[in-house]
């Protein structure tokens, strides 16, 4: 799935790590044959997570052919289990969804999407780039009034935002091209600032400590700044790998290192979350899966 995700999107560390790291992981029980992957929760256990669409019998719903992804929601349990699963409420002109995050304080949402065939689709854009769109909560009526985000240019690709703890920072993976901040490899992870009133600063590519000249996707920031994301870069251990690096207090990263196993594996592994309690989520299309990608909760001793 996470190639299908890679088309869609139109994207076309050899540090070691202390051997005190160590990770208990579990497939959770809701996976089964259809991919399930970019795994958010907020404050309420609230969990989002992206899977296909499907229809009133259950199937695989299509459009012109072709599975789209949306938003379920659910519960945590104490033991990292989701529960009570269903599609996530939401304006229904919104099409296809390949990631979310919440703001810190739950009231926003934003998206991974594109316009599909919306009629507020702006003039020559492909209906395939994406964009990010940032939405709130209404009673009654669940996320709506989306918006496009300013800095998002049509000619470009924008995805996977997650958002700083203070909310003051949003990281995502993007293809701009052109000028000092161009990206380096096939996607690169960058960031924007958010201003308290609302404003946003220009993209700032995150350097070669964290992006290389393969593919970089799925940031997450953790609550003692350090930035984990997905790449396939040279030297991991198969197909995509999650690295992590720590923001120094000059606001500089540090050289990204990967994760060690069983967090990683000689298949995809991507979108890894973390809170206080050193539990967390990631996604890995690992041997002994339920068929296609697969969350896996995992806590750290």
């Amino acid at each position: 799935m996470i190639k299908a995700v890679l088309y869609l999107f139109l994207l076309t560390g050899l540090l070691g790590f202390s051997q005190d790291e160590i990770y208990n992981v579990i497939n959770l029980k809701m996976n089964n044959n259809k991919p399930h992957f970019g795994l958010v929760v907020n404050q309420n256990r609230q969990v989002l997570f992206v899977s296909y669409v499907l229809n009133k019998k259950g199937k695989i719903a299509k459009v012109k052919g072709i599975a789209t992804l949306s938003l379920y929601e659910g519960q945590k349990e104490e033991n990292g289990e989701i529960i009570n699963v269903k599609p996530l409420i939401k304006d229904e002109y919104i099409g296809k969804i390949t990631s979310a995050s919440f703001s810190p304080d739950g009231k926003k949402l934003y998206i991974t999407t594109n316009y599909g065939n919306r009629k507020d689709k702006p003039k020559g854009v492909s209906s395939t780039n994406y964009h990010i769109e940032v939405g709130e909560y209404l009673e009654g009526k669940g996320w709506t009034n989306f918006k496009v985000l300013p800095f998002c240019k049509t000619r470009y690709s924008y995805a996977h935002p997650s958002i700083s703890l203070d909310g003051k920072t949003i990281y995502f993976t993007s293809n701009i091209k052109g000028g000092k901040e161009t990206t380096k490899g096939s996607s690169d992870i960058f960031k924007v600032e958010i201003f308290e009133d609302g404003t946003y600063s220009n993209p700032k590519n995150l350097g070669s400590k964290i992006n290389s000249y393969s593919r970089e996707m799925f940031p997450f920031m953790s609550s003692d700044s350090i930035l984990y994301f997905a790449s396939n870069r040279p030297n991991g251990f198969g197909g995509y790998d999650i690295y992590k690096s720590k923001l120094k207090d000059d606001n500089t990263f540090e050289k990204a290192v990967k994760l060690p196993k069983p967090i990683n594996s000689n298949k995809d592994d991507f979108c890894f979350i973390i809170n206080y309690e050193n539990e967390g989520y990631f996604t890995s299309k690992r041997t002994g899966g339920k068929g296609d990608d697969d969350i896996y909760y995992f806590t750290k001793e």
